[in-house]
């Protein structure tokens, strides 16, 4: 934050002596250079490195394809400006403090809650718009008292729509009555699914007969997975993120225990199968927030395809449906001033995403959206059903 001082002190003073020796976001998104600077805060190593490399792939699609078509604002081309926050809190804090020094109109990213947390306050001192494509905890986009955050947005459900979506599977669909649950505690997105879960899972009749705690990068999971085998649950619910669950699943497998798991759009990512293996995986399912056969992302995916070579998941459709969100705000507002993009995208609605139609509640910047359940088999996560939490 004293880097963000003192380049504020400079162009004051520049300004004041010499009419002006530099460009604000604002003017750098409206005026010469013919280049309107997005920044993306992305998880491209450590944990969660599939993660910001599927979502950097999909920001870079959706510009390209406006830049094919002459950009905006009469000509201007999209640019994204990436920092490595390395899946740490701490390197998010340091990435979105880099952005803004940079100059970009806003951010795309973290992807993972905590680390979104870790850059709110300096977007949010700043006065940069934040989109997380995927950071579902509740509270990441209100304030204290009750009050929305005004510098975050999401076009991805949070953590109580999954927890209420997961739980209402287990009981409805896989007629679970007895559950235990596995939960990393260093993560606000597997306590908040936990938590969530498990307090629907109850009222709905079913009962939790463990709780278990462990750290993400732990390898040897054997004792938790015993203790929670001696309870012999219907289902174990494991909201965690694709590189710790496919090592849990492919060891309580090992131990002989053949029930099956479920979790949250943090399975979400083909190398779950590597991690673990694909026999290990089946009968696991978990709630995600599209299919790609669904129609919306036909489209998408068939370009992805082409661009990248391999099929997206959930993480590079909605960082596209990010970046399309930005373009529109830009439009809209026929400006580059994150002041004026701020505004419309508080007041977007109707927006066509290829994740489904997305309106920004202006009280709690968050959309309402169905969600589906995948199944995990035979190598692959496959649609199975949609589910609402009602």
């Amino acid at each position: 934050m004293k880097k963000i001082f003192a380049f504020l002190t400079v162009g004051i003073l520049c300004l004041s002596l010499a009419g002006g020796c530099g460009t604000t976001g604002a003017a750098a998104g409206n005026g010469g250079g013919g280049t309107i600077k997005v920044g993306g805060d992305l998880e491209l190593t450590g944990g969660q490195a599939m993660f910001g490399q599927e979502a950097q792939n999909g920001i870079k699609m959706a510009f390209d394809q406006i830049n094919a078509k002459g950009g905006v604002l009469g000509g201007k081309k999209l640019a994204l400006d990436v920092a490595d926050n390395k899946s740490d809190p701490g390197e998010a804090t340091t990435a979105a403090t880099k952005l803004v020094g940079d100059n970009v109109v806003a951010v795309i990213g973290p992807m993972t809650s905590s680390l979104v947390a870790a850059a709110t306050p300096v977007v949010t001192d700043s006065k940069v718009p934040l989109i997380t494509p995927s950071g579902t905890n509740a509270k990441l986009t209100m304030a204290a008292g009750g009050k929305v955050q005004p510098y975050i947005f999401r076009p991805c459900f949070i953590d109580p729509f999954q927890g209420q979506v997961g739980a209402k599977f287990a009981l409805g669909t896989l007629h679970a009555k007895t559950a235990a649950v596995i939960v990393d505690q260093k993560s606000d997105y597997a306590k908040g699914l936990a938590d969530t879960f498990i307090s629907n899972f109850t009222a709905g009749g079913g009962k939790i007969v463990d709780q278990e705690k462990y750290a993400s990068g732990d390898k040897d999971f054997t004792s938790i997975l015993t203790r929670i085998k001696g309870t012999n649950p219907d289902l174990i619910w494991l909201p965690g993120y694709y590189n710790d669950d496919g090592l849990i699943v492919k060891q309580a497998r090992d131990l002989g225990m053949k029930m099956p798991f479920a979790g949250g759009d943090g399975w979400d990512d083909p190398s779950l199968f590597t991690i673990g293996t694909p026999a290990a995986l089946n009968d696991t399912y978990y709630v995600d927030h599209v299919a790609n056969d669904s129609p919306d992302m036909v489209q998408f995916v068939k370009d992805y395809k082409e661009k990248y070579g391999h099929e997206p998941n959930a993480m590079s459709a909605l960082s596209y449906d990010a970046a399309n969100m930005i373009i529109n705000a830009i439009q809209t507002a026929n400006s580059g001033d994150p002041a004026k993009i701020t505004a419309e995208l508080d007041k977007l609605t109707g927006f066509k995403g290829v994740t489904g139609e997305i309106t920004i509640d202006p009280n709690t910047h968050n959309p309402q959206k169905k969600a589906v359940i995948k199944e995990n088999k035979n190598g692959k996560g496959i649609y199975l059903t949609s589910v609402s939490p009602s």
